[in-house]
């Protein structure tokens, strides 16, 4: 287990604190929540950083890292959809291309191939992080720019998410093989 797994690993530890936070209705719960999720996003990047650089990219990490981001953006979402910010039908989207995506990695592990996330999906992740940051701030800063501008985002990370999850599934074909 090394930093950057131990990083991953503390991203997914952190989650219930987060979705404890943001249970409550008070924006000031929601703004420290916020902040939470920023951090955590954050150190997706650092640890993906720490692991190129000092060369401690693993089998493990590669499995972990997308994991622990699809968990805290299906949570954010899911408490975002309890408050009616966003709709249940963008959650059973997301939900399903991440299902898909999974299912896909494990089916690839159990042939001892390890499918690392594309760039297609890194910015389907970046957008998603982006516009649910945002809306953690829209009670407290109640713009009406701000609310439109993360609607904008968060749709095309909603388009982003479509795309990116069909072409996962048709650039690693190879893995429903038999042979």
């Amino acid at each position: 287990m090394n930093l950057p797994n131990k990083i991953t690993l503390a991203r997914i530890v952190f989650i219930p604190v987060y979705c404890a936070l943001m249970s409550r209705q008070d924006s000031l719960f929601s703004a420290i929540a916020g902040a939470i999720f920023i951090a955590l996003s954050l150190t997706d990047l650092l640890d993906g950083h720490i692991a190129r650089k000092r060369g401690m990219v693993t089998d493990l990490g590669k499995f972990m890292d997308p994991v622990a981001d699809k968990l805290l953006v299906l949570a954010a979402i899911s408490l975002f959809v309890a408050r009616s910010r966003i709709s249940v039908y963008a959650l059973i989207l997301i939900f399903a291309r991440e299902l898909a995506v999974l299912s896909l990695r494990a089916i690839a592990a159990n042939k001892q191939q390890v499918i690392a996330a594309d760039s297609l999906g890194k910015l389907k992740t970046i957008t998603q992080m982006v516009s649910i940051s945002a809306m953690h701030f829209e009670l407290l800063l109640p713009w009406v720019w701000l609310e439109y501008a993360n609607n904008a985002v968060f749709y095309i990370s909603l388009a982003l998410t479509a795309i990116s999850g069909g072409n996962y599934i048709y650039q690693n074909l190879s893995a429903f093989s038999e042979s």
